[in-house]
């Protein structure tokens, strides 16, 4: 027999935000499917229900109407099903084959982090936030994207204030507000150089859209740039300090990979598994259907959260600490199944074989200062939102 989605109404939206681990374990004892009050979702948070609903998009859609992310950015392919979202994929597919990411955009990142840690290194102490993830997440994803030159702190904005309506579950209104003015921002910015992409064609996703058999409609390229711009800028900036975190609060681990660099995939992948930077997204259920002893009714808005999947301790020893020699095992942090992270692998490139190894080499004795903690926070995306350091000059 099967039972109902369960509510929950004692939790606090801003626990959400500040450390939702305990909440995650209390909703995974309590039903594979909740419905969380305070944020208006039903919320999946078992690694196993996951991986099942991914395998299955004909009764989990990811085609959404009603979706935050269709309100803040469009009808992006991220949103779609079948063949409407593998025609989005290959349009975008040129920019991330692997040979272009080696050839064309591994030397800029490179360029990038060289440029940002050697400013670093005149100096003795900094937020790693603003001092490097953040300039080294927008400078390249801008270059990816194809945008003329803007200061990086415009891109990281936009993608602030996307990715904060897209997870406004709150209904905040100034959240809103500041998300469809940046919306309009990226749509001005696209059509500054969508005819110089079509008429000279190039490596950069606009031109990979404008160009593509069909060309992509004009609706289709300002949403999916949006949704770029939201994943794909934060996703490497909170992986980079993620991973930063994770080994200096472990200096045992951290010594190991730096005397091991062959162990920086690994390190980057644990990173992603204990604090998974796009933590939660949507799926519609088609129809009424059992999810493992629970009854989710068809048209039901329900939020798969992966970063609680990721500490699922059914299937991570310790799920809570960062361990980089933790036996190798899949998790979610890029998605799965057919709408797994377009841009996984810039992001490997990135933080794993560029910036942190570069970062570590570079800085002598990097450390975390005693009386300046880390700040993290978020839940539907979540990372440092300060990471102040110290190293020797």
């Amino acid at each position: 027999m099967t039972s109902a989605v369960p509510v929950v109404t004692d939790i606090a939206y801003q626990d959400l935000l500040d450390d939702p681990y305990p909440i995650f374990r209390r909703l995974r004892e309590i039903a594979p499917a909740v419905f969380v009050a305070p944020a208006k979702l039903t919320l999946v948070t078992r690694f196993d229900d996951i991986m099942r609903i991914e395998r299955d998009p004909l009764t989990y859609s990811a085609d959404n109407p009603t979706s935050l992310v269709n309100k803040v950015m469009g009808p992006t392919f991220m949103r779609k099903d079948g063949a409407e979202h593998a025609i989005g994929r290959k349009a975008i597919e040129p920019s991330f084959r692997p040979a272009t990411i080696k050839e064309h955009w591994a030397p800029q990142f490179t360029a990038i982090a060289d440029k940002l840690i050697d400013d670093l290194s005149a100096i003795d102490e900094a937020d790693l936030f603003p001092a490097l993830a953040a300039p080294m997440a927008s400078l390249s994803l801008m270059a990816m994207i194809g945008f003329r030159a803007m200061p990086w702190p415009t891109l990281a904005e936009w993608s602030q204030a996307l990715i904060d309506g897209a997870g406004n579950y709150a209904a905040d209104a100034e959240v809103e507000r500041k998300a469809m003015q940046a919306s309009a921002d990226v749509d001005a910015a696209i059509d500054a150089v969508l005819d110089d992409h079509r008429s000279h064609p190039n490596p950069s996703i606009l031109s990979s859209m404008v160009n593509a058999d069909p060309p992509m409609p004009i609706e289709g390229i300002r949403a999916n740039i949006k949704v770029i711009i939201g994943g794909g800028l934060n996703e490497p900036r909170d992986a980079i300090l993620t991973l930063v975190l994770g080994l200096l609060e472990n200096p045992a681990q951290k010594d190991g990979v730096l005397a091991k660099p062959e162990l920086w995939p690994a390190a980057l992948e644990e990173a992603v598994r204990w604090i998974s930077p796009i933590g939660m997204y949507p799926r519609r259920v088609t129809r009424d259907v059992d999810l493992s002893g629970i009854t989710l009714p068809q048209d039901l808005q329900i939020g798969l959260c992966v970063g609680a999947a990721n500490r699922d301790g059914s299937r991570f020893a310790e799920p809570d600490r960062f361990d980089v020699t933790r036996p190798k095992q899949s998790h979610l942090a890029f998605g799965a199944g057919p709408h797994f992270c377009a841009g996984t692998w810039v992001s490997r490139l990135t933080v794993g074989k560029i910036v942190a190894p570069m970062l570590f080499a570079r800085l002598r004795n990097l450390r975390l200062p005693a009386e300046a903690p880390p700040a993290v926070r978020g839940w539907v995306f979540r990372g440092p939102v300060t990471l102040p350091v110290r190293w020797d000059a």
